[in-house]
């Protein structure tokens, strides 16, 4: 599976305060609305503390 760009990703979590948790991350992506890939690219990322936007894009790069 091809991971979701990191511009789909961020539009699911614009309202997220980091540093944020994974499962955090995930659950704001489902309050929000995102579609499954986006789903499957965040349950997929290690779990940890995520400090910015751009720590979840890498790890969703990185993971698919």
């Amino acid at each position: 599976m091809a991971a979701p760009n990191p511009i789909q990703v961020q539009k699911y979590l614009s309202g997220i305060d980091y540093p944020a948790s994974k499962d955090h991350v995930v659950s704001t992506a489902e309050q929000e609305g995102a579609p499954d890939d986006v789903l499957e690219a965040l349950r997929a990322i290690p779990d940890g503390e995520y400090d910015a936007p751009t720590a979840v894009s890498s790890a969703v790069s990185d993971a698919g």
